[in-house]
């Protein structure tokens, strides 16, 4: 049968086919390597029963390199928090800082105050932290308030100091996180007024033997009004803080369970967790009247604080400022959020920017909803896009590979970009993934953020190709088999990355 192809294209096509493979594309090899142990590792012991996806895109362009699963929505652990601050330093810009004041209303006659003195925050995470260079840590801050207040001359409060923490409506946390999780540091609710993280340190004397009660010695800082229900026990040396402390937000009641190790030395008899605040409003006008007292300042009423449970009156009176504390820039908020994953910081972010973009925003479910139509009128695929809050510890919200991509890679467009690189961590040398990919040729060449909650493992950042080229990806892997080794695993795929 005679051909109806012109001579010149059926010698092409022999040709082609004749070809030795090393002749492909290097990158389709490169490529070809990703995919194969993208497979291994969805059928492998680790994931067969889970999924595994993977959307790597170069920035330049916005083209798909890789996809894997990448349209399935999946849960992204702390990867989430790469949104959050890249919104917020998107809408906010890296100078932005949050204001908190210190101000009173009614009549000052003579060094009496006929009315109340109020700490009013927006919002700020990192009041009174320890974390920053130049932060002013709580007892410090609270003795530079206490002196602002005598400076203008107050020596009695014939009123109460209030913790004004009513910028927000609806529950300090999002309805999805465990209960489990609630009066633990990590779950610590946001209010409009926050101190120290929100956290506090409880302090045990584990028991002499494997499990013997171990025994509460005190709280740092001081907590009176709070009390604790102990059922802690001991361990054997070396296991760890394997403490849960039950509590809802606003509950002043809180359950201590769980496990604390053995003491390991005569000089080592103490062994500390770390809980959540439940009424950080409350604690900082707590904090601040102690303070005022102590400084003998006469105060005719004890601290309360506004927010959900106490709202404040309709009516407000003037207000006269007496300090404004200035946080810090939010380019070290969020190096700090992405560095040490801090789920306050990023919850915080997120409502603080909904509220940038829609001043009506008050809840975390319309945050969500505020910073999904930012990034989709910027032309981003938000197809499967269900986050639950910002910092991924909601057990339920998910988004796809494809959508991380898709914003960081328009991210990678902002002004705003040089902030946020700078914002994630090094792979094999710094925050949460200094570990990761140590000594390869990945390391140094991936900035990436870690994201681990039960049975969720995810990376997500940029990476520079050995050619040079700037890629945005995504991995996550959820429902895997609890074992240690997909981090490793997940490790040897960056190697694959750099060389695609």
């Amino acid at each position: 049968m005679k051909s109806c192809l012109p001579f010149w294209l059926v010698v092409l096509l022999v040709c082609r086919l004749n070809a030795p493979a090393h002749a492909q594309p290097t990158d389709t090899l490169a490529t070809q390597r990703v995919l194969t142990f993208l497979d291994a590792l969805q059928n492998g012991p680790l994931a067969r029963n889970g999924t595994v996806a993977l959307s790597v895109r170069r920035t330049r362009d916005g083209q798909s390199i890789v996809a894997y699963n990448d349209h399935k929505s999946l849960s992204t652990a702390s990867t989430l928090k790469l949104i959050t601050t890249a919104t917020a330093l998107a809408v906010l810009g890296p100078t932005f800082s949050y204001t908190t004041t210190l101000e009173y209303d009614g009549q000052l006659t003579g060094g009496i105050l006929m009315g109340n003195v109020y700490l009013r925050g927006t919002g700020d995470p990192s009041l009174g932290s320890w974390r920053f260079v130049d932060s002013t840590a709580t007892d410090v801050l609270m003795q530079t308030l206490a002196k602002a207040v005598k400076r203008a001359g107050i020596r009695t409060i014939a009123g109460t100091v209030v913790g004004d923490g009513s910028l927000y409506a609806g529950q300090p946390t999002p309805d999805t996180w465990p209960w489990g999780d609630l009066g633990n540091y990590y779950g610590a609710g946001l209010f409009g007024l926050n101190l120290n993280e929100n956290l506090y340190r409880v302090f045990f004397r584990p028991g002499k033997t494997l499990g013997a009660g171990a025994t509460v010695l005190r709280t740092d800082p001081l907590l009176p009004y709070l009390t604790l229900t102990n059922t802690v026990t001991t361990d054997a040396a070396g296991t760890g803080d394997q403490v849960t402390i039950y509590s809802p937000p606003l509950g002043m009641q809180q359950w201590l369970t769980g496990k604390v190790p053995l003491a390991t030395s005569p000089r080592n008899q103490e062994f500390s967790v770390k809980g959540a605040l439940p009424d950080p409003p409350y604690h900082a006008a707590f904090r601040l009247d102690a303070q005022l007292r102590a400084d003998s300042v006469l105060i005719t009423h004890p601290p309360t604080a506004f927010h959900l449970g106490n709202p404040a009156p309709k009516a407000k009176p003037h207000r006269t400022t007496l300090y404004q504390h200035q946080s810090p820039l939010l380019t070290d908020l969020a190096r700090q959020t992405n560095y040490e994953s801090l789920n306050g910081y990023a919850e915080a972010l997120l409502r603080t920017t909904a509220l940038a973009l829609n001043p009506t925003v008050r809840t975390f479910d319309e945050s969500v909803e505020a910073v999904a139509a930012y990034w989709k009128a910027k032309g981003v695929n938000l197809e499967g896009f269900l986050p639950k809050d910002g910092s991924g510890l909601s057990t339920v919200g998910a988004l796809t590979a494809d959508n991380m991509t898709g914003i960081l890679t328009a991210m990678s467009h902002d002004k705003a970009f040089p902030a946020f690189y700078q914002s994630i961590p090094v792979v094999g040398q710094s925050g949460t993934v200094r570990n990761l990919a140590r000594n390869t040729v990945a390391a140094g060449r991936v900035r990436a953020k870690s994201g681990s909650i039960e049975g969720v493992r995810a990376y997500a950042g940029y990476f520079t190709t050995t050619g040079g080229e700037q890629m945005a990806f995504s991995v996550m892997v959820n429902k895997i088999t609890p074992d240690t080794s997909v981090t490793s695993r997940l490790g040897q795929l960056l190697v694959l990355l750099v060389g695609l």
